[in-house]
């Protein structure tokens, strides 16, 4: 039934999007004429309707409606008006993209997916199935990318593999930043905005000319916001409590130990550009981050009582009995707390340089070095109940280097080509101390207590070339080749907190010294045809291939699960249709796909490593955090993005997305998915978005509101056993709102603005919930309430 059900959908895909196809071309009237992929750009004061965006998706500056990918484009202006200003909230505006904040046991960490693939692990063992870019520099890291959009011309999404088309392979998609190039001009602006929980943020921008052909830009920007969910002294609060937990005499008003969820965040940037002609463009860049906020808001939402003291620890919307607190046992002679601020420091150089060699042929080599280090502790059950305690300390040091070479060309009018190759060399040491205390509460001798610090290392070569051929004006066919080889090591330090030699009952102690190794190599590719209809329409199809590596274990509880635990490449086929479209005088841009994913040796985390251990299934006695290739399946989905300006200072975006499929296969060493579980989740995403620039004649300027709104469907967060139903978030949609003036020169902004308009209480959607088997306990990142802030922009 369900493959019958699969067949069914993909034929109704790929008839809706035909049908789709054919109204479009005979609603579409010439209009405009289409203009060549490197012209430039259009005069402001003459063109009419929506303006182009040039993106750079395969090696060369193209227009977004001639690029057979499907592409969110967002520049700017578009991010100021809609006050985005990290790059998780992009996602609320492109399809079937899903960007979350972690926190809790990921520090300052991102989840990101793209058409339901992706990746949340943080553990540098482990890939990106979304491939992040700033300024082509390909970030190997999900710590620390909840960054914030500093100084942006605009940021490219990706939809679907992209592995013949940017540095790094990547399964699900990419997301690209490009910085605002330092130009020859002499200009600059500077932004301070105030709102809720003390909220401040401050930015600015600085552009000039050291000569003629040399220039500079710096940038900077600092954030800073009040918590808002209470940590609560539970003791404090519940004096005589039937547990006999005590409050600390040095507790707060309110019995309030502290606020989660805050923001204190310092970035700078500068780069310096090199432009002596025509033939030589050299940029080098620096970048600079610091974090330290209290970690991210979470609350209980799971509490099985029976495990807990009889006791429900759940707090309410926006509060936590969570202490971070362990009391003396075991190695831990005497009680301490887990770090409750998180901390993050990161830099990073670059060199983008790009030379044409002759009319026809340009090089291009982007060489980068980044380094980060980051701290943060956690509380594994989220309570103040010791006997189920478990706490970390986590402590991550990461190197990454990488170079890129390009050559770009092309054969006259017929044809355009790049052959390229991409080195990069990543280390890190991951230091942790782990104090686990709910496997066996209340016995000592039965605590897992051990630090690790282990050294990680991977590498990746890969050589890549793509090729688009003319035969017509108006056909165009692309084909394109990669070849990747890879190799990670991870070498495992098991040992007691002094250092020593370890002896627990589980064995972990035993893991001290073992290594694990990986190799790995992938053949990828992508064929693509794209045919213009009219200088209107023009539709494409798109087969390609995409992969995530593969790897090693990196949570082992026995030796034998270090060593044969690997896993391989995660792999994905995917079959697309597209549509672009500008319709009605260039008013109204209407761009469609649809695609079928064939998604193969998905990397699923297991629950049961009695296969890896030899053993028959169900009889290996120690917990398994394993990584293994435990699934097949399909996806397929619809994409609609919509962009419109029916009069003059009307514009109006929005986008709509559903995807849906099915497993194929599970193994059984996978316990907490069946067959029938949805294989991603939500089915539809949307967006819809309004604003109307009104003169207000004379010297009074303009003044421009905005209405945004994001929609997420109802959605599974995961089952906490196999026996329990399938739970969700449900279904939530978002309000933003924000009204601007300007002055008649456009050079002062003064906004004011509410996001969360209508207050939802929401859960953010992904949940802790490893340790409900031993402790009973799952708890959750909570959405920002109902906010409001005042911003005052100039620009010299």
């Amino acid at each position: 039934m369900a493959k019958t059900f699969g067949i069914f959908t993909r034929a109704r895909l790929v008839q809706a999007v035909a049908t789709t196809a054919m109204a479009c071309a005979l609603s579409a009237a010439p209009a405009f004429a289409a203009e060549a992929a490197d012209a430039p750009p259009a005069d402001p004061a003459v063109e009419r309707g929506l303006k182009e965006i040039v993106v750079t998706a395969q090696f060369r500056s193209q227009k977004l409606q001639d690029t057979p990918l499907s592409i969110t484009a967002v520049n700017s202006e578009l991010l100021k008006s809609r006050n985005q200003t990290d790059i998780s909230q992009i996602a609320a505006q492109a399809p079937n993209v899903q960007l979350t904040q972690m926190g809790g046991a990921f520090g300052s960490s991102m989840a990101a997916y793209i058409r339901g693939v992706g990746q949340y692990d943080f553990n540098p063992a482990y890939e990106p199935g979304v491939g992040i870019y700033i300024d082509d520099v390909y970030y190997a890291s999900l710590t620390g990318s909840v960054m914030d959009l500093l100084d942006l011309d605009r940021v490219e999404v990706l939809r679907g593999p992209q592995g013949t088309l940017t540095g790094r392979n990547s399964i699900g998609g990419a997301i690209k930043m490009f910085s605002t190039k330092p130009s020859a001009e002499n200009s600059g602006s500077i932004e301070a905005a105030y709102g809720a929980r003390n909220r401040l943020d401050l930015r600015g921008s600085m552009n000039f000319a050291l000569t003629d052909s040399l220039f500079v830009r710096v940038s900077g920007v600092h954030k800073r916001q009040d918590g808002y969910v209470n940590m609560i002294d539970y003791g404090c609060a519940n004096p005589g409590n039937p547990l006999g937990i005590t409050g600390n005499p040095s507790t707060g008003k309110g019995c309030v130990i502290g606020k989660l969820g805050e923001k204190n965040y310092t970035g700078a940037r500068a780069s310096i550009r090199y432009n002596p002609n025509d033939k030589l463009d050299w940029i080098i860049s620096g970048d600079y981050t610091y974090e330290n906020r209290s970690n991210a808001a979470s609350v209980l939402t799971v509490d099985n009582t029976a495990k807990t003291g009889g006791v429900d620890f759940r707090c309410g919307n926006f509060c936590t009995y969570a202490n971070f607190y362990m009391p003396a046992g075991g190695q831990a002679g005497q009680a301490y707390t887990m770090p409750l601020n998180t901390m993050f420091t990161g830099w990073g150089v670059s060199s983008n340089l790009k030379y044409t060699l002759s009319d026809n042929i340009n090089l291009q080599s982007i060489t980068a070095y980044r380094k980060y280090h980051q701290t943060f502790g956690t509380d594994d059950d989220f309570t103040p109940y010791a006997p189920v305690g478990g706490a970390g300390y986590n402590d991550l040091t990461f190197k990454f280097f990488s170079q890129e070479l390009r050559l770009n060309g092309k054969i006259g009018s017929f044809a355009e080509w790049t052959v390229g190759g991409f080195y990069n060399d990543q280390k890190s040491v991951y230091f942790t101390r782990q104090d686990i205390r709910y496997i066996v509460p209340n016995v000592p001798s039965f605590y897992l207590q051990f630090q690790g610090n282990d050294p990680v290392r991977a590498n990746s070569k890969a050589g890549f070339a793509t090729i688009i051929l003319h035969p017509t004006d108006k056909i165009n066919l692309t084909g394109g080749l990669r070849y990747t080889s890879e190799h990670k090591d991870y070498t495992f330090v098991r040992q007691n907190w002094a250092g020593g030699t370890l002896v627990d009952p589980f064995g972990v102690g035993a893991l001290n010294g073992s290594v694990a190794n990986y190799d790995g190599n992938k053949l990828d590719w992508r064929i693509s045809a794209d045919y213009r209809f009219s200088p209107q329409l023009m539709a494409y199809a798109t087969v390609s291939t995409g992969f995530k590596g593969g790897g090693v274990t990196a949570r082992p509880f026995t030796k034998t699960q270090a060593t044969n635990g690997n896993f391989r490449p995660e792999t994905l086929t995917s079959y697309e249709l597209g549509l672009k479209s500008d319709l009605f005088d260039r008013r109204l841009r209407l761009n469609l796909s649809g695609f079928i994913n064939d998604y193969k040796s998905i990397q699923l985390p297991i629950s049961d490593c009695s296969l890896l251990d030899g053993f028959a299934p169900g009889t290996d006695p120690f917990p398994c955090a394993a990584i293994q290739n435990a699934g097949d399946g399909k996806m397929w989905g619809l994409e609609g993005e919509l962009s419109a300006s029916p009069i003059e200072g009307l514009d109006i975006d929005a986008t709509l997305s559903w995807i849906d499929g099915e497993w194929n296969r599970i193994s059984p060493q996978v316990t907490s998915i069946k067959l029938t579980d949805p294989i991603t989740s939500p089915n539809w995403r949307g967006s819809f978005g309004i604003q109307y620039k009104a003169d207000l004649g004379g010297s009074n300027g303009t003044l421009t509101p905005r209405f945004d709104l994001a929609y997420t469907g109802k959605q599974q967060i995961g089952r906490l056993t196999i026996a329990s139903p399938l739970e969700y978030n449900p279904a939530i949609a978002i309000a933003n709102a924000r009204v601007t003036w300007k002055n008649p020169k456009q050079d002062l902004a003064i906004s004011f603005e509410v996001s969360n308009l209508f207050d939802k209480y929401y859960f953010l959607p992904l949940r802790f919930q490893a340790v409900y088997a031993s402790a009973g306990t799952a708890y959750s990142n909570v959405g920002r309430p109902r906010e409001w802030a005042i911003s005052v922009r100039k620009s010299f």
